[in-house]
């Protein structure tokens, strides 16, 4: 990704899920975080690009069990979460590119889900 699609997606990211997940946590679920780890140990795993964008099209629970579209902010729900409506493909894959970027970048904590008990 070049310069300019990392600043993106960090804006974007931002603008369209950083109420409830700034900073990699989940605020309405602190037990799942953004994190590597727990992105891969989800149903489907969403530990890359393509799943991020997947589950911004159309959420799903941590089991992959059932839509959560009406509840999380998504493309397919995005009749009742407006700031969906005007995200493209190329958006969602610039703020997927930030949730798998983050962890790499040392100068911020990101995530920090507690998924193991």
């Amino acid at each position: 990704s070049t310069p300019e699609q990392v600043k993106k997606g960090k804006r974007l990211f931002n603008a369209s899920c950083g109420n409830c997940h700034v900073g990699g946590v989940t605020k309405t679920n602190p037990n799942l975080g953004l994190e590597p780890d727990a992105l891969s140990l989800a149903t489907p795993p969403r530990d890359n690009i393509n799943a991020l964008v997947d589950y911004m099209k159309n959420p799903t629970s941590y089991d992959g069990l059932e839509s959560i579209a009406e509840l999380h902010p998504s493309v397919k729900s995005a009749d009742i979460f407006p700031k969906m409506r005007s995200l493209s493909d190329e958006d969602l894959f610039a703020i997927g590119g930030h949730i798998l970027l983050q962890p790499k970048l040392s100068s911020e904590k990101w995530g920090g889900g507690k998924i193991y008990y």
